[in-house]
């Protein structure tokens, strides 16, 4: 949303003795050393070696030591962009995507390590703002924005498709269902846009916030689409779902809250067992407002490759769920039922989070204001 360019709000502890248990063993996140001060907001971990990430005035970063040495970069001519987004194939290839009224909203492309960009797409509908990007191989990606007036005068978000890597096209508005006056997308940490990575799977699911809270659903890649309200608190244009992610095609999450009142307890954190179609609020109190959220990918992969004919203790054994709900300054490492266990930084160092990517093999890479990026096993 247009209205969430730039937000840094004081974030209060939450006390509630659910989450006192929790937080009492915690441990802080691994801080690494970022060399630049920008707000970051766009985050992709290709391995534990080699990551991306991305923020405010055209700024890019990247790592091929595991973290150790990160490199900001800003690219040609983008000084005036903030890139909201960024997903990455490779220690060379990469797309950013930039968010802001018209021509701000960009896609770029690099497959040098950033030696060369090339502006694949801009948007020029005045009215137009990118919200989040996400891929499912590194040729077949989609581009969501905020809805604008359609030919007919209808309002319709706008949905982006590339079959190869290169050249961008927009759904035509009569495939895509009608916005509400006053909904829109946040572009607070590229995750208001869902997809199963592989290449394979047709799923695409994006979420909303202002006067509604909804998660639109395509399960041909934007071809055809389906509708569903959830129980998400919304409004107000600072409210609704700021993160949407799904462990495969049925079982998913969304969450988000109010980032004005940051405090509030909610609902702002909801599952669904039925790939969206019905949403199930948390009952853990108190909630906070929360930009972004992932599922842990090896704790995924390892409870779907559990055979039906393995034995009962095994399978309980291994939670099929480790999710990363990521606040302002903290992230919950939440494997349900059991309650969440709290991170966050010291009174020495404190971290403004933003937004996160899981790793392939476990565990989290978040980033935030301030150039601020940490490591969670």
């Amino acid at each position: 949303m247009r209205r969430f360019f730039v937000i840094i709000f004081s974030f209060l502890f939450l006390t509630s003795s659910v989450f006192c248990t929790a937080a009492a063993a915690q441990a802080g996140p691994r801080v690494q050393i970022s060399h630049t001060s920008e707000n970051l907001r766009g985050v992709s971990a290709v391995s534990r070696e080699v990551a991306w990430a991305s923020g405010a005035h055209g700024t890019y970063l990247r790592t091929v030591d595991g973290g150790h040495t990160w490199t900001p970069v800003q690219v040609p001519g983008a000084g005036a962009l903030d890139f909201r987004g960024v997903v990455a194939f490779s220690a060379d290839d990469a797309f950013l995507m930039s968010a802001g009224p018209g021509e701000l909203s960009r896609i770029y492309h690099t497959s040098d390590a950033g030696k060369h960009w090339q502006l694949q797409f801009t948007n020029q509908n005045p009215k137009g703002f990118f919200d989040s990007m996400a891929f499912w191989d590194a040729k077949h990606g989609v581009v969501v924005g905020d809805p604008i007036v359609d030919y007919s005068g209808k309002l319709k978000f706008e949905v982006l498709l590339t079959e190869d890597g290169e050249n961008w096209h927009a759904i035509p508005p009569e495939k895509l269902p009608l916005a509400l006056e006053g909904e829109g997308g946040f572009a607070a940490s590229n995750t208001c846009l869902a997809i199963l990575p592989g290449g394979t799977d047709s799923n695409l699911w994006f979420a909303t916030g202002g006067k509604a809270a909804r998660v639109f659903h395509s399960g041909d890649r934007g071809q055809s689409w389906e509708v569903f309200d959830t129980p998400i608190v919304h409004g107000l244009d600072s409210t609704g779902i700021f993160s949407i992610a799904f462990r495969d095609a049925l079982h998913g999450v969304i969450a988000g809250g109010d980032y004005k009142r940051p405090n509030d307890d909610g609902p702002n954190l909801a599952f669904t067992e039925d790939g969206g179609k019905t949403w199930t609020l948390s009952p853990l109190h108190p909630l906070a407002y929360f930009s972004a959220i992932a599922y842990d990918r090896r704790v995924n992969e390892s409870a779907l490759h559990i055979g039906a004919s393995e034995k009962k203790a095994r399978v309980k054994s291994i939670s099929p769920e480790r999710i990363f709900i990521v606040g302002q300054d903290f992230v919950f490492d939440f494997r349900p039922p059991n309650n969440p266990r709290r991170i966050n930084g010291t009174k020495k160092v404190k971290i403004r989070f933003n937004a996160a990517t899981a790793y392939p093999d476990g565990g989290l890479l978040v980033v935030g204001a301030k150039g601020a990026i940490a490591v969670i096993p």
